[in-house]
């Protein structure tokens, strides 16, 4: 049976209620979003993001997504979940904000936007409705923390085309050590692994949600490694190096990524020494992904073993951060997040440590936070005998 990624009518309907009851709560009689996740969220709709607005509104007596004329037969196809208000262009002899005012005429009390909306447009929103209160609401932000079962199953889905990312990863490259001679760079095996990822689906799944960063990832190996989030180059990955593979996908516009140091032939000692510190770390890190628990105490727990083994000045980032229809959203597991971790929320757990002009190394998973406890989605191997290319 083929996977749907695309969730249906019932999930947008109970999203859009939850919404109005929040508003309700907060004094706010239209709220306005415009970035690209939140309109998925909301909607269901997936467009390339670009200078022309894409604005959902939610009144308590409907809902609404205001369009440019070009994004009108593509939010059609995808049966979005809100009333379409189009207009012609960008900057719009009739701006864009004027005519979702013509279409809500009369639109006094509070009107509320997400705090990342650009600041430009927050006056052309008072412009629009002169008679109504302009303010700040996450409302949705907060929405958003924990998910709905029907978004953990595109989650899962994910982690698993992720972990099949990695894996056809390490087979490009066993094949090309096989072979003797140069091995694959950086980019061609990148290209390789996103290629596979969507190849799965397409041919396992219907109604794709083709969206921005659909899957991709970073390479990087040797020397290079000890530059954290370093774009691939055509630098070829080298034998008695270590390489880093961190990939991910999203399924239904959810995310998911896998991560993994490997080892091109057996490690040195002191390679080995390396690894088991930010294998220590990152399962120590995972563990601590409980509910009931700050996000901080993760981070402080993996990071302080690192400090512990002598290498503070080695680790250059927190633990990991939250995932859900952005590859990076809140909550942050970071010593300065003291968000109480609840189940339904999806962080990736990811300490890692690195060696200036050596290399770095990271694991790193996507885990759902349980009452039972963090649950990995991601599940590629990860101990060093495991991870060694030979």
């Amino acid at each position: 049976m083929s996977f749907t990624q695309r969730l249906g009518a019932e999930f947008y309907a109970r999203i859009h209620r939850d919404i109005r009851s929040r508003m309700a709560e907060a004094g706010i009689d239209l709220l306005l979003l415009d970035a690209n996740d939140d309109v998925i969220y909301t909607t269901g709709f997936s467009h390339y993001t670009t200078e022309r607005p894409v604005v959902f509104a939610i009144s308590q007596s409907g809902a609404w997504l205001l369009l440019p004329r070009l994004e009108q037969g593509h939010a059609a196809h995808q049966e979005i979940a809100a009333e379409p208000i189009i207009y012609f262009e960008f900057p719009g002899v009739i701006r864009p904000f004027e005519a979702l005012a013509r279409a809500l005429p009369a639109q006094s009390g509070t009107v509320a936007h997400s705090y990342g909306i650009a600041y430009g447009r927050i006056g052309q929103i008072a412009a629009a409705f002169p008679n109504a209160r302009v303010v700040a609401s996450d409302i949705v932000q907060k929405m958003r923390l924990r998910k709905h079962p029907e978004e953990i199953r595109l989650h899962r889905e994910a982690a698993r085309i992720s972990d099949a990312m990695v894996t056809s990863g390490v087979q490009l490259i066993t094949e090309a050590v096989r072979k003797g001679g140069e091995l694959p760079s950086e980019i061609e095996i990148e290209s390789f692994v996103s290629r596979h990822a969507m190849s799965i689906m397409y041919a396992e799944h219907d109604e794709l949600m083709l969206v921005q960063g659909l899957a991709s990832g970073l390479v990087y190996s040797g020397v290079r490694s000890s530059f954290p989030h370093g774009m691939p180059t055509g630098n070829p990955v080298k034998r008695g190096e270590s390489l880093i593979l961190s990939l991910g996908c999203r399924v239904g516009g959810r995310a998911a990524e896998s991560e993994r140091t490997f080892f091109i032939g057996e490690p040195s000692a002191e390679q080995q020494r390396h690894y088991s510190v930010a294998y220590e770390a990152q399962k120590m890190a995972t563990a601590a992904l409980i509910a009931g628990h700050t996000c901080a105490s993760s981070d402080n727990l993996a990071l302080g073993y690192i400090k512990d083994q002598g290498m503070q000045d080695n680790a250059l980032h927190r633990v990991g951060h939250g995932m859900g229809i952005m590859f990076h959203e809140p909550p942050w597991i970071e010593a300065g997040d003291q968000t109480i971790l609840e189940p339904g929320m999806i962080a990736s757990s990811e300490p890692s440590i690195t060696i200036p002009g050596f290399a770095g190394y990271r694991i790193a998973d996507t885990v759902l936070v349980t009452a039972d406890g963090p649950d990995s989605m991601t599940h590629y191997p990860r101990r060093i005998e495991e991870i060694v290319i030979a």
